[in-house]
């Protein structure tokens, strides 16, 4: 089957921003094009980058909720890279304001106007449910920010009810969850997740590293990695009470490369800092340190320099393609490979290559469950 991909997205902040830039930016690629960097296919499972249509937008910030979805993604503090200056598709398409429940961080306030979450209290929330429902939308993408448990709940649930399926971007654990994804699989519908991986990203870049070391018979003795930046983002993980998950999420992503996992003292990998000129850019530290043939030492070094939020987009729209897949074919909760492939916490860690030649087949019909 083929036709349109109905997304609606909550959380309308730079990932968001990247994304629909990019589905713009590349709204004309086919099968007999350029392979377009980031994607496993310019056309999977017979769906183009055009085919996606975004058909709602929750947000919380009065500078985005009521504008066009067009005009949503520009506004402050999203500060990305910009891919185009404008997106003509989906003036129609107005942002609604969700609940706020934990989506904003306390110390929000403390920070200037074009770089934190400003909200208008007078404005109500909408029933993201039912306006799933009126919006016809068939995936719900959550970029709630790091550490809003109770609102990612909100939206997963929110999803259950409409008959929705659910892609989580962010390190609050609903599909690696058996709890939630029980609650996807009675209710019929496929759900990818935890934690969007980016096309080379932090998180890419200390797996394939620490496996080296290990495939190498190197005994690994220490590892960091910490990231600084300078969106939103990683103003709200300023407060570290809300990098729980996400410490477990990008650990457990290097650890599951690893025969023999790291004692919890001797790893250690997570965002560091805001750094506020540094705008969407993340900037990468990691090191491993180890002991090869004669107990010598070895020990390697990487400063990687990414635009933070497109680097993932690519990732989402395999991840969206492929959850239209699951509902074409009647799959009934997590998808297995394409959550490897693409997420920092699935219910089930692969190596890289095994994932991909798993959404491959996936692709080409192969059942999940």
């Amino acid at each position: 089957m083929t036709g349109k991909i109905k997304v609606a997205i909550a959380g309308i902040g730079n990932c968001a921003s990247s994304l629909i830039q990019g589905c713009e930016f590349y709204k004309d690629v086919g099968e007999g094009d350029k392979l377009v960097p980031g994607l496993m296919h310019n056309v999977l499972g017979g769906y183009k980058i055009s085919d996606i249509d975004f058909v709602a937008g929750f947000d919380v910030d009065k500078r985005k909720v009521g504008k066009p979805l067009n005009k949503a993604i520009y506004e402050k503090p999203n500060n990305t890279y910009e891919i185009v200056e404008k997106v003509p598709k989906w003036g129609d398409v107005i942002v609604q304001k969700g609940p706020v429940l934990d989506g904003v961080a306390d110390h929000m306030g403390e920070y200037p106007e074009d770089v934190s979450f400003r909200v208008d209290e007078t404005q109500k929330p909408v029933d993201a449910a039912k306006v799933l429902k009126e919006s016809g939308a068939e995936i719900l993408m959550n970029y709630m920010p790091v550490g809003s448990e109770k609102a990612t709940q909100y939206y997963a649930q929110a999803a259950l009810d409409s008959g929705v399926a659910f892609l989580n971007c962010i390190p609050s654990f609903i599909v690696s969850a058996p709890e939630w994804e029980k609650k996807f699989v009675e209710k019929g519908l496929p759900c990818v997740g935890d934690d969007i991986k980016a096309q080379v990203g932090a998180t890419i870049v200390h797996r394939v590293l620490a496996k080296l070391f290990d495939d190498r018979g190197v005994k690994i003795t220490g590892t960091y990695q910490l990231n600084v930046g300078g969106n939103t983002d990683f103003l709200n993980m300023a407060r570290h009470n809300r990098l729980k998950f996400k410490r477990i999420s990008k650990t457990g992503a290097v650890q599951s490369n690893l025969q023999v996992p790291l004692p919890d003292d001797k790893v250690h990998i997570g965002p560091s800092d805001y750094v506020p000129w540094l705008l969407d850019r993340k900037i990468c530290f990691c090191r491993i340190e180890g002991e090869k043939f004669g107990e010598a030492p070895v020990a390697i070094e990487v400063r990687l320099n990414v635009e933070d939020s497109a680097d993932s987009a690519g990732c989402t729209i395999d991840g969206i393609r492929c959850l239209k897949l699951g509902l074409d074919r009647g799959v009934k909760g997590k998808l297995d490979s394409i959550s490897a492939y693409t997420m920092k916490h699935p219910a089930i860690q692969y190596p890289d290559p095994v994932a991909r030649q798993m959404v491959d087949e996936f692709i080409k019909g192969s059942r999940e469950r």
